[in-house]
Parts: C-alpha cells; structure tokens; sequence
C-alpha cells in the first residue's frame, strides 16, 4: 500500500477552535475524490491519576452526544504551554487536585481518519487536592478503583474514546 497523494485543499469553515477543510486526495489504484478534514489548531491533553490502586474521574454530560460517562481530565493546550504544563493545569481545574509528579503515557490521534488532531495523554501520581472540582466540567468527582474499570468499560459507562484509550494502555502497561 503506498500513501494518499493530496492535489490541493479548500477551507470551507474556520474559527478559533477548528477548521473543516475539503481535502482533493488521489487513492494509490487512482481513483480522486474529496475528502472532508477536521484541523485543531492546538493539541490537547489528558491525564490518568493514580492513587494507590484508584483512578481520579469525573462523571460529566455531553451534550453532543446526550450522554453521561466517566472521564478522565483532559484539554487544549494554550498558546506557549508545554503539553506537560497544560495536563497539571487542566486536571487542577476541573476536579481540584493537582498531581505532584506526571510523566508521558502515549501520544495518540484520536481521529486519524478525518483529523489531524494530536492528544498527549499523562499519568500523574501523587495528587494534592487544591480546591474543588469545576461543577460546569462534572457532576462529581471520584476516586474510582482500577479493579472496577473493565465492568465500567462492559457496562458502556465509559463512553469517550479518549478516556477508553487512555485507560486501556495505562492498564495493559502497567501489568507488563
């Protein structure tokens, strides 16, 4: 299989947060079309919290969805910040705990089909609570044992595929 040739790309929207471009692609047996594109123009991040054998989530709705799910905490990155910087700043604003040490987990694109968006998932230990959650990021906030993730993830109760994601690989890295 070789690459996808791109002959040229039309922006059809563009805001702050993203711009949807319509991309003339090339198929390598020749066959050309258009393909719709999805560019953010700041990466996000994430964080898996860990204390002793828990797990740091946030109950939250979705409105685009319309569902109710645990997540992880996670964001864009401001202008100037290192994805590192943005995690801690992130995880403290929306559920009140700032972890004291944070190192990479994966580095993944979440929707590399139709975005060219870039997620920069952490794990962060040793949590100091700092104040309290955002109530307008999650309904609550809870120390969920790591044991219980994989009935959650059975039961749909985790629905984001970037908590999913991020779970999953913590869990399978940390028994290898």
């Amino acid at each position: 299989m070789t690459e996808w040739t791109v002959h040229g790309t039309r922006r059809i929207y563009d805001s702050e947060w993203m711009s949807v471009d319509l991309d003339d692609v090339e198929l390598p047996r020749g066959e050309r079309f258009e393909h719709h594109v999805v560019r953010l123009p700041y990466p996000s991040t994430a964080v898996v919290v860990v204390e002793k054998d828990n797990v740091l989530l946030m109950w939250r709705h979705r409105f685009t969805t319309g569902v109710w799910g645990w997540e992880i905490p996670a964001g864009r990155l401001e202008a100037n910040e290192t994805a590192k910087t943005a995690a801690l700043r992130e995880t403290e604003e929306e559920t009140g705990y700032r972890p004291r040490s944070i190192e990479p987990l994966i580095t993944m694109n979440p929707l590399n089909g139709i975005s060219n968006h870039v997620t920069h998932v952490f794990v962060g230990a040793d949590p100091e609570k700092t104040g309290e959650h955002d109530p307008a990021e999650a309904a609550r906030v809870e120390w969920v044992p790591l044991s219980k993730i994989p009935a959650l993830i059975r039961k749909g109760q985790i629905p984001c595929g970037l908590t999913l994601a991020a779970l999953t690989t913590y869990l399978t890295l940390r028994t290898t």
